[in-house]
């Protein structure tokens, strides 16, 4: 289902997107002090090619620890991406959205391209995984919580 999924998405415009991330990317690698950027807009371009079955999920969440990607500078870091480029992506993508809710058949590819959208808008500390990754990752946090609840009530 998957494969199918991300076969009619890339074929229905997903390829555009991806294209506009990958463009986004080059960009960025163009400035040189954008090169971190460039290389998270290949990544979310990749991803945009192809989503169903995979998910971005937070760094932290993952790797139940800080990085430098999670902590005070990815803030700084996507604020700047915001204004720069992350605030016409998203609006590509909502635009995309809007075009496939008006074909109800494209709902699934609206709801993507919103997921899409707002990781657009603040990248930085995000990693692309498979959902079920994702699934494990959300499951053992939750379980480090409540261990953590247990031992101080």
């Amino acid at each position: 289902m998957r494969a199918i999924g991300n076969f009619l998405w890339f074929v229905l415009g997903g390829v555009f997107m991806g294209l506009a991330w990958w463009l986004i990317g080059l960009l960025a690698f163009i400035s040189i002090i954008g090169i971190p950027w460039g290389k998270a807009c290949f990544v979310i371009g990749q991803f945009t090619f192809f989503p169903f079955g995979r998910e971005a999920i937070s760094r932290r969440d993952l790797h139940q620890k800080d990085d430098i990607g999670t902590g005070g500078l990815a803030l700084v870091g996507n604020v700047l991406w915001f204004i720069f480029a992350g605030i016409w992506l998203a609006i590509g993508h909502v635009v995309s959205a809007v075009a496939c809710f008006v074909t109800i058949i494209g709902i699934p590819f609206g709801v993507q391209h919103l997921k899409l959208a707002g990781i657009a808008l603040a990248p930085i500390g995000k990693t692309i995984v498979t959902i079920e990754v994702a699934d494990a990752a959300r499951k053992a946090n939750a379980e480090s919580a409540v261990s953590a609840m247990r031992k101080n009530p």
